[in-house]
C-alpha cells in the first residue's frame, strides 16, 4: 500500500507541473531573500571581525587614554617599572587612524603603526608576513622615511607596486608614503585581514599622523587565572591619572553590538517573503487535496489509513520545500552578492567604515535556508494534511465538504485569530527585547491572516448589492464566487494582504521618520555654514582637529557674524566607546536643541555649572534620566557629571554626551576643535561667504564646508540609501504574494472548469466568462487592499512606537500620508488583476464540452 501511495503521489506531482512549479517558486523566492540577507550580514560581520583582528590580534587587555591617546613614554615605563618573575606580561605600542587616498574617491585605509620587534606574540599574521617575491626586509622598513607596507589586494585595487608613492590625506592634510613592500597573507584569512591595512613602523606612523610621542593604545597579553587578576590590579595602581586598563574585547563587542538591531531588522523583514511563500505552499497543498478528493476517498474505502494519507500530503510538501529551498539557496547567493553592497553602504553611513570585497558562503546560513524552506513547507501543509486524513471516505467524495467545514469553523477561527493577536500584543509588552517585539509582530500578522476568511465574507456581502447595481448579474456572481471557494481565495487574499500591509506599515514608518528628520534638521541646523576637516572612518568617530590659524582666518572673513565651535571625541569606557562633544554656543546655537526631557532655561543654567546633557538614544541605551549621574573617564581620572537634560538627536543611534566647552577644558587636556558653525551676517550672500571659507584653507588643510541646505540634502540622501534595502525586500515580498494570488487563481481555474462549462452551456459567452473571472480577481484585490489598511496602520504603530524605539532609541512623530494608503489599495488591486488575466483567458477559451468532460 505504501508503494502504491508513493506512485500515486509522484504521478500527481508530475501531472501538474505548473501548479507545483508555482509553489516551488514561492518557496524559492522566500528562501532566496532570507539567505541573501543572512549571507550579506555574515559577510559584513566577517569583514568587521577580520579588520578588527588585524589590529587587535591576541591582546587580552588594552591601555587607553583620553582624546589625545597615551604618551609613548608610558610604554617604556610600563615594561621596566614592574617586577616580572611569575607576573610576566607582554606589551606592544599601537598607533592607528583611518586615512583616505586621492587615488580612489571614497576609499579609506587604516594606517597602523607598530613595533614589529614586539609584534610576534600579538599579531602573527603581521609579524610573519611575506613580501611579494622575497622575504620581508625590516631594514628599509625601519630606516626609510615614510616607508610602509600595503596588502596585495589593496595594492592591486589602487594599481600600486613596490617603489610607488601612496598619497594619503590625514586630517585634511596630504602626506606621501613610500611603498617598500606588498604583503600577502599566508592563507586566505590572512589575506582578507590585510585588506585596507597600511602597515608602518611606529615612528613613521607618528610622524605621518602628526602624533609625535603619542600612541592610540598599548596592547597587553596578560596571563590567565589569579596571576592576571593580581597583575591587572598592580597595573591599574601604577597608571597615571586619566589612563585606563580595559579588556581588549570591550571596544570590539561594543562596536559589533551596534549592528545587532540593524541586522535583526533586516532578518525579520526578509522572513516576510518566506511567510508569503508559506501561504502559497498552503494554497497548493490544500488545492491538491481537494483536487484528489475522489482518489483519496477511494483509497480510504480500500483501506488506506489516516496516518498514511497524512504522511502522503506532508511528504509532497517536503519535496516541494526541498526543491524550492535548493533553488532558493542558489538564487540567494546571486541576490546576496548585490545586497551585500547595500548592507555595507548602510553600515558605512550609520556606524563605521567597512569594506566587503566578497560574499562569504557560510555553511550555517545555507543549512538554515534549507531547513527554513522544508520546515515552512511542512508547517504550511499540516492543516490540509490533517483535513485530508480526518475526512471520512464518504465526505472526501463530496466537493462541498471542505467549504462547508470551513464555514462551520468560522466562529472558532475568529476566536483563534483574536487569540493570536492578543498573544502577539502581550509579547510586545516587555520592554527592551527587540526579538520578542518581532515575535509579537509576526503573531499579529498571523492573527490578522486567520481572520481573513470572516473578513472576506463580510466584505463580499457588503460589496454584492453595489456590484449588482454597477455590473448587473455578473457583478453579483463575482462577489459570490469569491466566497464560494473561500478555502483558497481567503489564503490568496491573506498573503496579498500581509504583503501590502507591510508596505503600508513600512511606508508610514519611513514617511514618519523622514518627516521627523526634516523637522529635526530644520531645527538643529541653525548656522548658515558648517566646516570640518576631511576625516574618513566611522560617522560617529572623533572629529579631526582644525588648525587654529585656519579657524581664525574663517572667523575673520567678511560677512561672518559669529562662529561656534565643536570638539567631538571618542572615549573608551568599560561599556565600550562613548562619543563626547564639547560645544561653545551662543543663543542661536542653544536654540537649535529640542529637549525631550528638561526645561530649556534650567538645562543651560546647569550646563554652565558643569552638568552634561545627553541625546535620547544615549539615555535609552544607558537607562539614564534627568538628575542622574553619568561617570566619564577624564584626563584627571573618572568624574561624575549630573544629567541636566535629554535632547532629540537622529544623527546617531548610539547617542552623544554634550558638555559646554569650559567644562571640557577643565577636565581634558585638549584644546582643539573638530568643527565650526558659521553664522553669516544678515543680508550677506551665504554662497559668497561659503566660497571664501573654501578658499581659506588652501594648501594648509583640506576642509569640508557645506551650507545648511547642502547638509539637509546630504542627510536625506543618506536616509534614502539606508532604506534602499528595505524597498528591495518589500518588492521581493510583494512578488511572492503576487505568485500566491496567481497560484490560487490557477487552482480555481482547474477546479471550476465544470462550473464554467455549465454556465457556457446555458448561454454565457467567453467575453462574459472573462468579465466574471476578472471581476472576482478585482474584488479579491480590493478586499486585500482594504484589509491591508488597518493591518498596515497597526503594524506602523508597532514599528514606530515599539520596534524602532527598542532598536534605535528614537522617538518618531507619526505622519499619516493619504497617498500611502491609496497606493496600497491600488497595489493590491493591480497585483490581483494582473494575476487573474491568464486564468481568465484560459477559462474563457475553454469550450463547454471540454469543461463538462473534465469531471
Amino acid at each position: 500500500m505504501t508503494s502504491l501511495l508513493r506512485r500515486s503521489s509522484w504521478r500527481y506531482l508530475t501531472a501538474h507541473p505548473a501548479q507545483v512549479g508555482l509553489a516551488i517558486l514561492g518557496v524559492a523566492l522566500g528562501v532566496a531573500v532570507a539567505v541573501a540577507i543572512d549571507l550579506a550580514n555574515a559577510s559584513a560581520e566577517r569583514a568587521f571581525r577580520l579588520s578588527t583582528e588585524s589590529v587587535t590580534g591576541r591582546a587580552t587587555h588594552q591601555i587607553v587614554g583620553g582624546p589625545s591617546g597615551v604618551p609613548d613614554s608610558l610604554f617604556a615605563n610600563l615594561v621596566t617599572a614592574l617586577p616580572t618573575g611569575n607576573q610576566r606580561f607582554l606589551a606592544t605600542p599601537v598607533l592607528e587612524r583611518w586615512v583616505s587616498t586621492p587615488l580612489s574617491e571614497g576609499r579609506t585605509l587604516r594606517l597602523v603603526g607598530v613595533d614589529l620587534l614586539s609584534e610576534g606574540a600579538f599579531r602573527p599574521h603581521l609579524a610573519a608576513l611575506g613580501a611579494t617575491g622575497r622575504e620581508f626586509d625590516l631594514g628599509p622598513f625601519l630606516t626609510e622615511p615614510g616607508a610602509v607596507a600595503l596588502g596585495m589586494e589593496t595594492a592591486e585595487e589602487l594599481g600600486l607596486e613596490v617603489g610607488d608613492a601612496l598619497p594619503v590625506a590625514v586630517d585634511g592634510q596630504l602626506r606621501e608614503l613610500q611603498i617598500i613592500a606588498v604583503l600577502e597573507g599566508q592563507e586566505e584569512r590572512g589575506s582578507q585581514a590585510l585588506g585596507d591595512l597600511i602597515l608602518a613602523d611606529l615612528a613613521t606612523a607618528q610622524e605621518t599622523l602628526g602624533s609625535l610621542q603619542r600612541l592610540s593604545r598599548i596592547d597587553l597579553i596578560l596571563p590567565s587565572g589569579t596571576d592576571s587578576e593580581t597583575l591587572v590590579t598592580g597595573l591599574q595602581r601604577r597608571l597615571p591619572s586619566g589612563i585606563r586598563l580595559l579588556p581588549a574585547e570591550t571596544r570590539t563587542n561594543a562596536v559589533a553590538g551596534m549592528l545587532d538591531a540593524f541586522q535583526l531588522n533586516l532578518r525579520a523583514l526578509s522572513l516576510l517573503a518566506m511567510v508569503c511563500g508559506t501561504f502559497l505552499v498552503y494554497n497548493t497543498i490544500s488545492f491538491s487535496v481537494v483536487q484528489r478528493r475522489e482518489l483519496l476517498g477511494r483509497l480510504r474505502v480500500l483501506g488506506v489509513r489516516r496516518r498514511e494519507v497524512f504522511r502522503l500530503v506532508l511528504g509532497e510538501a517536503a519535496i516541494i520545500g526541498c526543491i524550492g529551498a535548493v533553488i532558493g539557496i542558489l538564487l540567494g547567493i546571486v541576490l546576496g552578492s548585490g545586497l551585500v553592497h547595500l548592507v555595507t553602504q548602510t553600515i558605512n553611513d550609520l556606524y563605521f567604515q567597512l569594506t566587503v570585497r566578497r560574499l562569504v558562503l557560510a555553511p550555517t546560513v545555507l543549512l538554515e535556508g534549507l531547513l527554513l524552506g522544508v520546515g515552512a513547507s511542512i508547517v504550511a501543509a499540516l492543516v490540509p494534511a490533517r483535513e485530508a486524513a480526518a475526512t471520512a471516505p464518504r465526505q472526501a467524495l463530496q466537493r462541498s465538504a471542505l467549504e462547508g467545514k470551513l464555514r462551520r469553523q468560522l466562529p472558532r477561527t475568529v476566536i483563534f485569530g483574536i487569540g493570536l493577536i492578543a498573544f502577539g500584543a502581550l509579547l510586545l509588552w516587555p520592554a527592551g527585547s527587540v526579538l520578542l517585539a518581532f515575535g509579537g509582530v509576526f503573531l499579529l500578522l498571523l492573527g490578522f491572516a486567520v481572520l481573513t476568511p470572516a473578513a472576506v465574507i463580510a466584505l463580499m456581502r457588503a460589496a454584492r448589492p453595489l456590484a449588482y447595481r454597477l455590473f448587473g448579474l455578473l457583478g453579483s456572481m463575482a462577489a459570490r464566487g469569491v466566497t464560494a471557494s473561500l478555502s483558497r481565495t481567503a489564503v490568496a487574499i491573506a498573503a496579498l494582504t500581509i504583503a501590502v500591509s507591510v508596505t503600508v506599515g513600512m511606508g508610514v514608518m519611513i514617511d514618519s521618520f523622514r518627516h521627523t528628520l526634516v523637522r529635526w534638521l530644520g531645527h538643529t541646523l541653525a548656522a548658515d555654514i558648517y566646516v570640518s576637516p576631511t576625516r574618513p572612518g566611522s560617522p560617529g568617530a572623533a572629529g579631526a582637529p582644525l588648525q587654529p590659524e585656519v579657524a581664525e582666518r574663517i572667523a575673520a572673513l567678511a560677512g561672518v557674524d559669529r562662529v561656534n565651535t565643536l570638539r567631538s571625541v571618542v572615549l573608551d569606557t568599560d561599556s565600550g566607546p562613548l562619543r563626547l562633544s564639547a560645544a561653545d554656543l551662543d543663543e542661536r546655537g542653544r536654540d537649535s536643541f529640542d529637549f525631550r526631557y528638561g526645561e530649556r532655561n534650567e538645562v543651560w543654567q546647569q550646563m554652565a555649572q558643569g552638568a552634561v546633557m545627553i541625546s535620547e538614544p544615549f539615555a535609552y541605551r544607558r537607562g539614564l534620566a534627568v538628575g542622574d549621574q553619568l561617570r566619564l573617564p577624564t584626563d584627571a581620572g573618572p568624574r561624575s557629571f549630573p544629567v541636566a537634560g535629554v535632547y532629540y538627536d537622529y544623527g546617531s543611534d548610539q547617542g552623544v554626551v554634550l558638555m559646554e566647552r569650559p567644562t571640557y577644558d577643565r577636565w581634558f587636556d585638549d584644546r582643539g576643535f573638530s568643527a565650526l558653525a558659521v553664522f553669516v551676517q544678515p543680508g550677506t550672500d551665504v554662497d559668497s561667504v561659503l566660497a571664501g571659507v573654501r578658499r581659506v584653507a588652501g594648501p594648509r588643510q583640506q576642509l569640508i564646508a557645506r551650507s545648511n541646505r547642502e547638509i539637509r540634502q546630504l542627510s536625506l540622501e543618506i536616509f534614502d540609501r539606508t532604506f534602499a534595502i528595505t524597498d528591495v525586500l518589500r518588492l521581493l515580498a510583494g512578488a511572492v504574494a503576487f505568485l500566491g494570488v496567481l497560484g490560487a487563481l490557477m487552482a480555481l481555474q482547474l477546479e471550476r472548469g465544470r462550473e464554467i462549462g455549465v454556465l457556457r452551456a446555458n448561454g454565457l459567452t467567453p467575453r462574459q466568462v472573462w468579465k466574471l473571472v476578472t471581476g472576482e480577481t478585482t474584488l479579491m484585490g480590493l478586499a486585500s487592499g482594504l484589509l491591508s489598511l488597518p493591518v498596515g496602520w497597526v503594524l506602523a504603530m508597532v514599528m514606530i512606537e515599539i520596534v524602532n524605539r527598542r532598536s534605535f532609541g528614537w522617538t518618531l512623530q507619526v505622519t499619516l500620508s493619504p497617498s500611502i494608503f491609496l497606493q496600497a489599495v491600488l497595489l493590491a488591486l493591480v497585483a490581483a488583476v494582473l494575476a487573474g488575466l491568464f486564468p481568465a483567458h484560459r477559462l474563457a477559451a475553454t469550450s463547454p464540452a471540454t469543461a463538462l468532460r473534465q469531471d
